[in-house]
């Protein structure tokens, strides 16, 4: 199967730096140097992706995002071919209602939505938006979510009794066409069997290739288990230039704009999550700036101070294709990836990476040529 490319929107801001969105940036009295997510940035964000070629891009959801549903269907008459991955938290809303929403989605954007299943790891985060639900009770309820919304798909009324849900005659007006692609993540026990069950595509954050291959395999497992067969996909940032020194160097940048009292501020944060998948990116640095390259081109730097993907891709155009080769070997097919600042990084990526996959054969479908060493 052939590589498909994502890109990201910033609708929580973003700047050159890899602390916050603009909310943290007028905290820190910095906000000059970072761009607000206004309409006009995300829609030069989203037809610059469209015009380098990646099918989606992954709009997030949470308290300092815009909403993401809102903020895609406003760009779709910006872009011509550009899929939007609709990130959503289930807890907060009908089943039966997104499942229309959806399905307007689908007619008017004429079938360029994806769904991001996001259940929620951060207790704070989900009581602003009255869930009350610990973390192994969200993702049951996220499974029978996803069993309500797609039984409205069918065309047919649907009835439903579980737990957390009980629908009579749920239908849609006309089923969404093709039925948007279902993303969800999760690293628990709890979020595992789930995905097996309902998601079309596992992401994971970049982990190193080892702890993805594991993850992958038990997944799969899963997914097997009940006769059903997944993609699979990873959330990365990048850093690439047209030399390892270049892009260590930006990295190198990154780095020193962060004073030890923001990090430690943030890592207080996010060692508090519930978050399995949070707490195994924690992990891979411990909080210190000491060897934050912990598997080639593979840096943790980001995840100092950021929660969610803390890992980026960094090195010389030719070193970030084999890394995504790499893991495409492993059994990775998609790939969503962002950077600093997000729209220049784009055309880094788009202009110089991509037409390397191309060439090996990776985006399109050929036959795989000869890697080159770099």
């Amino acid at each position: 199967m052939s590589i498909t490319l994502h890109w990201f929107l910033t609708t929580a801001g973003d700047g050159r730096s890899i602390v916050g969105g603009s909310h943290m940036a007028a905290a820190r009295g910095s906000a000059s140097s970072l761009r607000e997510p206004d309409i006009d940035y995300l829609a030069q964000q989203a037809r610059a992706a469209d015009h380098l070629g990646f099918t989606g891009v992954l709009t997030p959801t949470g308290t300092w995002c815009e909403d993401a549903w809102l903020t895609t269907a406003a760009l779709i008459r910006e872009t011509r071919q550009l899929k939007f991955l609709v990130a959503f938290r289930p807890g907060v809303l009908s089943p039966t209602l997104a499942a229309q929403m959806a399905a307007t989605y689908q007619r008017i954007s004429r079938g360029r939505l994806l769904l991001n299943v996001v259940t929620g790891g951060d207790s704070l985060e989900q009581q602003r938006f009255g869930d009350w639900l610990d973390h192994d009770q969200r993702y049951a309820r996220t499974g029978e979510f996803l069993d309500v919304i797609r039984g409205a798909w069918t065309g047919e009324p649907f009835d439903y009794e579980g737990e957390h849900y009980k629908v009579k005659g749920a239908i849609v007006s006309e089923p969404p066409n093709p039925v948007p692609d279902i993303y969800f993540g999760g690293s628990s026990d709890a979020a595992l069997p789930v995905a097996a069950k309902h998601a079309d595509v596992y992401l994971t954050w970049g982990e190193p290739p080892a702890q993805v291959a594991e993850k992958i395999a038990r997944v799969r497992e899963l997914a097997a288990a009940q006769g059903r067969t997944l993609r699979f996909g990873i959330r990365l940032h990048t850093i690439t230039r047209d030399s390892s020194r270049e892009a260590w160097r930006e990295a190198d940048k990154f780095l020193d704009a962060l004073d030890p009292e923001t990090v430690a501020k943030a890592q207080e944060g996010l060692r508090t999550s519930q978050s399995v998948g949070q707490q195994r990116m924690v992990a891979l640095h411990g909080g210190s700036r000491d060897d934050l390259e912990i598997s080639p081109n593979l840096w943790t730097g980001v995840g100092l101070v950021r929660g969610g993907a803390g890992t980026a891709l960094v090195g010389s155009h030719a070193e970030v294709a084999d890394r995504i080769e790499e893991y495409h070997d492993l059994g990775i097919d998609e790939f969503v990836l962002s950077g600093y600042p997000n729209l220049e990084e784009a055309y880094w990526f788009g202009e110089n990476v991509k037409p390397l996959l191309e060439a090996r054969g990776l985006l399109d479908g050929k036959p795989r040529a000869a890697r080159v060493a770099s």
